[in-house]
């Protein structure tokens, strides 16, 4: 009922015509109105259309507190015609995104899925089973111009799987495909193959980089490493090992492994502005770790200036 075939003509959204639940395997992405959502959508489409897969559309509006029902009962106003509003916007703004998109990526199956919850609960809950849930940096709520914070923040360290967090940056500035940040071990396996199926089907290069601390960081920090010295040498061999088995896997993604000196949020989030996707893994983190470094695809996501592919560790 809330898939849209191909042939259906898009735009005359009804009750019938979406559903609440997120059918599994799918790109999810959120919808709600502002800039970044529609760059979100976007670059779901692209990816939709690239891995053969459904498409879900998703808003959600939290549904009103008990203080806010009877605060507005309060004001002669009823609570369930401001929620019927509410959802009428949501199915309106649904019906609007799957018309635009029936013209840009016709081929692209469409599911609308309206939620009455937080944002960034639904995406939560939503990626236990998505494919790959994608979100703009911030959202909108139901009444204009309240932000909800950064919602691609919060999606990014708590979702269950995969989400691409779609960063503002310049549209024409040079990109050099993806890059992925690795570690060398088998934490990193899960972000690096993403990062290797991501150029494979965009057809782009792939740079893995890996970043170490050292005393000449303090002073050039984030400085990129050209060739193996006696300090670099054993690093390069442990990043290469786990790229040799992801070369064979997807032969036709060209690598490249760079080395880089400091640290690995100040690396990519730099990186970023000169290539079209950063893949960082996400590694839940005792409570001192958090303190005392913070969470590094936290940072990336918060400064890179294009989109970013957070991968969750098995760990």
């Amino acid at each position: 009922m809330g898939i849209r075939p191909r042939s259906r003509e898009r735009g005359a959204m009804d009750e019938n015509t979406t559903r609440t639940a997120v059918p599994a395997g799918s790109i999810v992405v959120g919808v709600d109105g502002s800039d970044c959502a529609a760059q979100a959508v976007a670059w779901a489409a692209d990816q939709a259309v690239l891995e053969s897969r459904r498409l879900v559309l998703l808003h959600a509006a939290d549904s009103m507190s008990t203080t806010t029902s009877m605060w507005l009962t309060s004001m002669a106003v009823d609570p369930t015609e401001v929620r019927r509003d509410i959802e009428a916007g949501g199915r309106d703004l649904l019906a609007r995104t799957a018309a635009e998109l029936g013209t840009s990526h016709p081929s692209v199956e469409l599911v609308e899925v309206l939620q009455q919850v937080d944002p960034r609960l639904a995406l939560i809950e939503a990626s236990a089973v998505a494919h790959t849930t994608v979100v703009g940096s911030h959202g909108r709520g139901p009444v204009s111009g309240l932000l909800l914070g950064s919602v691609g923040v919060a999606v990014a360290r708590h979702a269950k799987g995969p989400v691409v967090v779609v960063r503002p940056g310049s549209p024409n500035a040079p990109r050099h495909g993806v890059i992925v940040g690795v570690d060398g071990t088998e934490r990193s396996l899960p972000a690096l193959e993403a990062a290797y199926r991501h150029a494979s089907v965009r057809r782009l290069p792939l740079t893995v980089v890996h970043c170490f601390w050292d005393v000449i960081a303090a002073t050039t920090p984030g400085h990129i490493v050209p060739s193996a010295g006696a300090d670099t040498e054993d690093l390069r061999r442990l990043v290469g090992e786990s790229v040799a088995g992801m070369s064979e896997k997807f032969p036709d993604v060209p690598v490249t492994i760079e080395l880089a000196r400091g640290l690995a949020e100040e690396v990519l989030g730099r990186e970023s502005a000169e290539h079209d996707l950063v893949v960082v893994g996400h590694h839940r983190t005792g409570p001192v770790t958090a303190l005392l470094r913070g969470s590094v695809s936290t940072a990336v996501v918060e400064h890179a200036t294009c989109p970013v592919l957070v991968v969750p560790s098995t760990d």
